[in-house]
């Protein structure tokens, strides 16, 4: 009777109050503090207030400042009035505007769009309805998307904040050797295909996408200098067929659509291969007992939150799915976090 577990409710308020700590992480992001501190190298309190152009009183500055200290994002000299405040190593890394490695974008996105938009999870799961910029209005999500310069530009800097990790470790992880060519299909800013020319020297990459984001993703090849091995294609992959290469990768793309969508995409990446060809899909592949990865399950509540009938899915899926449109084997390489690239041979 001893070993009997007590019930604690730790977790479920942990849980509970988590928009509390998510939304003081994207506030700091979005006044770009990790930015100023990376450039001053510590500031004081009083210093952030006035490059912040904040009117609260000093004890809700500190309080902000001081969490973040608690949650790890910052690092601490003295107390209070005589604090010194400098970036952790994964702020710096990672939230520092000025370094390639940013990922801040999907951050800002949360907080612009998605943070409001998951108050009407209840009303999503509900109706079955989007509850995005498009909950209004009769277009798709995507149509609205392509349709706003300023609200694509934000989308495409928040995919690649997701990805890039997943990117550099695909690049690095899976055995491009026997191939020389890739075609990243809904390929955004075109960093996947960046990733694999920069760590794979023999390897001519194409990023595929809609004609509104080639000059991103062109702007993106040039930061990279990487022309001459990664150009940006402009395609309609629903319209038209896929162009043809060795490896057909798609980051992020399958999760966006229903079941039929999902597999008509499979489709014209088989009908891109030659025999022995790769197609690698790169989620938050959900594990098959649906019990370890939540991330991945969040995300797919997140595709009703922003497509109504996008999901998330299993490695399992993935092999049913492949295996019917006749691929001939399927293997799974786990990438960063609660990431993975299911991949699929010809």
């Amino acid at each position: 009777m001893e070993n009997q577990l007590k019930p604690s409710p730790q977790m479920i308020m942990q849980v509970g109050n988590g928009f509390w700590a998510s939304k003081i992480l994207l506030t700091a992001v979005y006044f770009e503090l990790f930015t100023h501190l990376s450039q001053q190298g510590s500031m004081s309190g009083s210093a952030i207030k006035s490059t912040l152009k904040l009117n609260c009183t000093d004890r809700h500055l500190f309080d902000f400042l001081d969490v973040l200290t608690s949650f790890g994002f910052l690092n601490r000299t003295g107390l209070l009035e005589n604090a010194k405040y400098s970036n952790s190593i994964d702020t710096d890394t990672f939230l520092d505007k000025n370094k390639p490695s940013y990922i801040g974008g999907v951050l800002e996105m949360m907080n612009n769009r998605l943070y409001g938009f998951w108050g009407n999870l209840g009303e999503a799961l509900t109706t079955g309805k989007a509850q995005n910029e498009t909950s209004k209005d009769e277009k798709p999500f995507f149509e609205v998307l392509y349709e706003n310069s300023d609200l694509l530009k934000e989308f495409t800097n928040a995919m690649t904040g997701v990805q890039l990790r997943n990117f550099m470790a695909l690049a690095q992880k899976f055995d491009f050797s026997k191939y020389n060519t890739l075609l990243d299909a809904g390929g955004s800013a075109g960093v996947l295909s960046l990733m694999v020319a920069k760590h794979n020297l023999h390897m001519q990459c194409n990023t595929f996408d809609l004609p509104p984001v080639e000059s991103i993703a062109n702007e993106t090849i040039k930061k990279f200098q990487l022309d001459d091995r990664v150009r940006a294609i402009s395609g309609d992959f629903f319209e038209e067929e896929l162009p043809k290469a060795d490896v057909v990768a798609m980051g992020n793309i399958l999760h966006d659509w229903n079941e039929e969508t999902k597999i008509k995409l499979i489709q014209k990446a088989y009908d891109a291969l030659p025999e022995g060809g790769a197609f690698i899909a790169i989620e938050a592949l959900i594990d098959n007992d649906r019990k370890e990865n939540a991330f991945g399950m969040m995300m797919s509540l997140n595709m009703l939150i922003e497509t109504s009938d996008g999901f998330d899915y299993t490695f399992n899926d993935f092999n049913r799915w492949t295996k019917k449109i006749g691929f001939k084997s399927t293997t799974i390489l786990p990438l960063t976090g609660p990431s993975s690239a299911a991949i699929a041979y010809k």
